[in-house]
């Protein structure tokens, strides 16, 4: 008999607010968030720590909101680096149980630890990595499931310092009364889709009557992704190198003939620039810099590097970058090799903006 999977979700909670009281602990009984700029009360909120949360104030939300809804709130400027290295620090306890480790974003990771409950039970597990986590500093909250998506679920019930079972067996009485727009992975487009067709709940989009108006409003395939997780019968494969960062992106060709024209180079690094772009897209990865590699017919190998303001994909702002970089470089030698490439990646999922008050709108609609 197959052995059944059990998966854990771990979600810190209000990650980079723990990690402020970790570096100032003066803020832990303070209302604070994470986020903003320096100009004016500008920017946007990225995390409310709990007690701010009390005040309605909360991540996206703009800073001068979060203001008028708690005058006295303290902002805390953002640091990705301190961030980056307590994340390090989460995932290592977690490979300290298993190897089976797959991490979703900087603050969220699934564990598979079906091999290893013969140990402890899934219970006992779960409190013992809260509790190690804890010790650290970096509260969290455990969702159980036979799925990834129901362990994601189970995680968001109860926060902070929660841990919940979600079985096939449980669906209809916990997930059925939930309205759509609660489910993991249903956008606010698509649950406005449904909405409109009044799809309220998950039972009303589980009731097969409703199957061909929501496979009208929502297309069949995203249809049946959706029922696949809300019967228990989606992926419990947790994969530790899915979403495996590389250190870069790169792509290069040497040359069957030498080339020196500025046109031919520039239409050769073209074909390589898309190559590397596709696979920034295709990945979900953005970039903080693009590079450039050249070797001459005497062998010589220079690359040259040009680092952008933020974490990017956006095509436009890497094609004017990679543009300005080939023409400051490239100076009429005869080439062997051409390269180009991205590096200092970081997932989409880990990234994290400082918006103003005059994109805060635009961005979020990109991450809907």
């Amino acid at each position: 008999m197959k052995k059944p999977r059990i998966i854990f979700h771990i979600d810190l909670n209000a990650f980079f607010a723990s990690v402020e009281i970790i570096l100032d602990p003066y803020l832990k009984n303070k209302v604070f968030a994470v986020g903003g700029s320096s100009y004016f009360k500008g920017g946007v909120i990225t995390t409310a720590s709990y007690k701010a949360r009390k005040y309605g104030i909360h991540s996206a939300m703009s800073v001068k909101e979060a203001y008028e809804r708690y005058p006295k709130l303290i902002m805390v400027p953002n640091k990705h680096d301190e961030y980056g290295k307590y994340s390090r620090m989460f995932i290592d306890v977690l490979r300290s149980y298993t190897d089976q480790v797959y991490q979703a974003s900087i603050d969220e990771a699934y564990v598979d630890v079906t091999e290893i409950i013969d140990v402890k039970n899934p219970l006992k597990l779960a409190k013992d990595i809260q509790n190690k986590l804890l010790k650290m500093k970096l509260p969290c909250s455990i969702g159980i499931g036979p799925t990834l998506f129901l362990a994601k679920m189970a995680s968001d019930f109860k926060k902070p310092l929660g841990i919940t079972i979600l079985r096939k067996r449980d669906i209809k009485k916990i997930l059925y009364p939930l309205d759509i727009s609660e489910i993991h992975g249903i956008g606010k487009k698509t649950s406005a889709k449904l909405h409109e067709i009044e799809i309220k709940t998950v039972k009303d989009f589980m009731d097969i009557n409703n199957q061909d108006k929501i496979i009208e409003a929502i297309g069949k395939n995203s249809y049946l992704s959706y029922k696949a997780d809300l019967t228990g019968n989606s992926s419990s494969v947790v994969d530790p190198y899915k979403y495996l960062i590389p250190k870069s992106v790169s792509s290069e060709t040497t040359l069957t003939n030498y080339i020196d024209h500025v046109d031919i180079v520039k239409q050769e690094l073209d074909i390589l620039f898309n190559e590397c772009y596709k696979r920034l897209i295709d990945e979900d990865l953005m970039t903080k810099s693009i590079f450039i590699k050249f070797r001459t017919d005497t062998f010589k190998t220079t690359t040259k590097t040009k680092s952008l303001v933020e974490e990017t994909n956006d095509i436009n702002i890497l094609e004017r970058a990679y543009d300005e970089l080939f023409y400051d470089f490239y100076e009429g030698e005869t080439l062997r090799l051409l390269g180009v490439g991205f590096s200092n990646i970081i997932h989409k999922k880990e990234f994290q903006i400082d918006r103003n008050l005059f994109n805060y709108k635009e961005v979020d609609k990109l991450v809907d």
